[in-house]
C-alpha cells in the first residue's frame, strides 16, 4: 500500500512540473520571466484560476477550451504533464539503485522534456536550456573527480565529447543541412548524462527512430526529401529509453549478432 501511495505522490509531483514546463516552454519563446507572474489564457490572457491549472484533469474537465474565452487549448499542455508524471515515476522504478544521482535524472529529464517540445514546435534548441543544462551536468560529474573516480568522470567527459564531435563532423560535411550546433551540444549533454557504453545505444536508436519517422512522414505526404525534421526529438527519445533499457538493449544486439 505504502508503494503504491508513493508512486502516486511521485506522478503527481511530475505531472505538476510538466505543468512547470510547459509554461517555461511558452514564456521563452515569448521572451517572458517563467519565474514570476502568474498563468494566463495565452489567447485572451485571462489570468487562470487554480482550477484552470490541476494537471491533466483540468484539461478534461474544461473539454480542451479556455473557461473564460472558449478558444481550445492545445494538447501539448496534457501530454508533456502527462509524460513528465510517466517519466518521473520511470526514473525511480528503473533506477532504484541511483540515490543521489536521483535528484540529477529528474532535473535533466526536465531538461531534455523542454528541448523535446521546444526544438518539435520551433525546430531549435535554445541556448537558454541548452547551456544551463551541460552547466549543472559537468557540476554533477566533477563530484566523481573529486571523489577519486576517474573512470567514471572520465568515461562521462570522453562520451560528451565523442558524441559532439561525431555531430559536428556531420554538421560541418553537410553544412548545416542535416542537422545544426544545436544538436551537437545536445550531444555533448547526453555524453555527459549517459556515459559510454549508453550513449552508443542512444545514438543508433536515435537514427534508427528518425530514418523510420521519416519515412512514415513522406509516406503519409506531411513532408518531402527536402523537408526539414527536427532531430532532437528523436535524441530525446532515444535518451531515455538507452537510460531505463540501455543495457537490456545492448545485450541483446551483443546476443543477436555478435554471439552466435
Amino acid at each position: 500500500m505504502f508503494w503504491i501511495f508513493f508512486n502516486l505522490i511521485i506522478f503527481v509531483f511530475g505531472t505538476i512540473s510538466g505543468s512547470f514546463l510547459n509554461c517555461v516552454i511558452y514564456r521563452l519563446e515569448k521572451g517572458e520571466n517563467f519565474l514570476k507572474g502568474r498563468s494566463y489564457c495565452p489567447h485572451c490572457k485571462h489570468i487562470l484560476d487554480w482550477r484552470d491549472l490541476i494537471p491533466i484533469f483540468s484539461f478534461f474537465i474544461l473539454k480542451g477550451r479556455c473557461r473564460y474565452c472558449q478558444k481550445k487549448i492545445s494538447w501539448q499542455y496534457p501530454l508533456v504533464e502527462l509524460a513528465t508524471g510517466i517519466i518521473f515515476l520511470s526514473i525511480f522504478n528503473f533506477l532504484p539503485h541511483q540515490k543521489f544521482g536521483g535528484g540529477f535524472n529528474l532535473i535533466i529529464a526536465c531538461f531534455l522534456i523542454l528541448i523535446f517540445v521546444y526544438d518539435l514546435k520551433h525546430y531549435i534548441i535554445p541556448d537558454k536550456i541548452i547551456y544551463p543544462a551541460i552547466i549543472f551536468a559537468l557540476i554533477f560529474n566533477f563530484q566523481f573527480l573529486i571523489s577519486n573516480q576517474f573512470s567514471i568522470f572520465n568515461n562521462t567527459i570522453l562520451s560528451a565529447f565523442g558524441a559532439a564531435a561525431f555531430f559536428l563532423f556531420m554538421v560541418l560535411i553537410s553544412h548545416e543541412k542535416w542537422m545544426g550546433i544545436g544538436d551537437v551540444k545536445l550531444a555533448f549533454l547526453m555524453g555527459l548524462f549517459l556515459g559510454f557504453p549508453n550513449i552508443l545505444v542512444t545514438l543508433f536508436l536515435a537514427f534508427l527512430i528518425g530514418a523510420v519517422a521519416g519515412l512514415i512522414l513522406i509516406a503519409s505526404g506531411k513532408k518531402t526529401l527536402k523537408s526539414e525534421i527536427p532531430f532532437a526529438p528523436f535524441l530525446v527519445t532515444s535518451t531515455f529509453l538507452a537510460l531505463f533499457f540501455g543495457q537490456k538493449i545492448l545485450d541483446w544486439y551483443l546476443n543477436l549478432f555478435l554471439l552466435k
